[in-house]
């Protein structure tokens, strides 16, 4: 696998220091990490992820 460079979501960097990470890879796929847990890597497509984002905004409605 090549080197992966991880960004920092800009919802992140509370003062808990729980940030997201995502890199991408050449062939698109998708590499999500917590700050806490760095070796822990989720990988997916960009469909699951955009579907997970989609099904997490419907059953979990912002407080406002």
């Amino acid at each position: 696998m090549p080197e992966l460079h991880w960004q920092k979501s800009s919802f992140s960097g509370g003062p808990e220091g729980n940030c997201l990470h995502i890199a991408t890879t050449p062939d698109g796929t998708l590499h999500l990490r917590e700050s806490d847990t760095p070796d822990d890597i989720l990988h997916t497509a960009p469909r699951g992820l955009a579907a997970l984002l989609r099904h997490i905004k419907r059953t979990n409605p912002p407080q406002r």
